[in-house]
């Protein structure tokens, strides 16, 4: 799926797709509300996708997030599965690991940055031998406490050999990446999480990572039971809607298999999401 924002030419790959639990998916929203939007199957389980985008500049070629990966236990694997089709899929796009210049992680979690790395025998290295990574050095720092509600979801092969080599850059706070590429932190989810916005040609896209997962997150209150502070969730939401809507940004899902990108917008009091026209 490819559209183009001023100079800039965007496209998504999915990593693929794996089953998570509707309940903890939607938190408190009851299942008679949310399964009018994403049908479970017989256990509960809803089909998330895991998007990246590819943003080529011109002169740089910079993926944001990298999905699962290859290095899930076995343990992992029987919960999440492992499809692991990110490098196939940029590869059948005339798109090779060498190409990449830049890698940017919205957050640590297993599902965002397992592609970061590979193993090669005993070693684990850079997947993007030539990238310069970046992600918040909030969120290495919270990963490395392994803290009993989400320890599970930090996975230090994904990130530290890359800091230790000096590949990976820790970012503190909002900044600009490359001209036109910048971070911006918006806590809930996690409490340094960022979305990475994207500026060409007087057009703005936004990818808005776990604070808005799928297109039936959009409603302020329809917050995940994986967010770590659901009140400042709904904070963040606020304060993306209050620029993004009136400036029509576009916005990327970061597990909506179905609808990965679109324009969130209001009408008749209530949120929607338009799809991206072709052309």
């Amino acid at each position: 799926m490819q559209t183009f924002l001023g100079d800039f030419e965007l496209t998504i790959f999915s990593d693929g797709t794996y089953p998570i639990d509707g309940g903890a998916f939607f938190g408190v929203v009851p299942k008679v509300m949310w399964s009018k939007r994403l049908v479970p199957d017989e256990r509960n389980f809803i089909t998330a996708g895991l998007n990246s985008l590819l943003i080529r500049t011109g002169d740089r070629n910079v993926l944001v997030e990298t999905g699962m990966g290859s290095k899930l236990s076995d343990r992992m694997i029987k919960v999440h599965g492992q499809p692991a089709q990110l490098l196939d899929k940029l590869a059948a796009a005339g798109v090779a690991p060498e190409d990449i210049d830049i890698v940017i992680n919205t957050h640590l979690h297993f599902d965002h940055c397992g592609w970061n790395t590979i193993r090669k025998g005993d070693q684990v290295v850079a997947t993007f031998p030539k990238a310069t990574y970046y992600a918040p050095e909030g969120e290495w720092e919270h990963g490395r406490l392994q803290l009993e509600r989400d320890a599970v979801s930090y996975i230090s092969a994904n990130y530290d050999p890359l800091i230790a080599s000096g590949q990976m850059k820790l970012l503190r706070g909002d900044q600009e990446i490359v001209p036109g590429i910048s971070v911006q932190v918006f806590p809930g989810h996690t409490a340094n999480m960022q979305g990475v916005v994207v500026r060409s040609g007087g057009k703005t896209a936004c990818y808005i990572s776990d604070l808005i997962p799928t297109t039936a997150h959009i409603d302020l209150a329809w917050v995940m039971s994986y967010d770590l502070d659901p009140v400042q969730t709904i904070a963040s939401r606020k304060r993306y809607y209050a620029t993004a809507l009136p400036e029509k940004w576009l916005t990327v899902f970061t597990h909506d298999d179905a609808r990965p990108w679109g324009y969130i917008d209001e009408e008749a009091g209530r949120l929607i999401v338009k799809p991206v026209t072709k052309g």
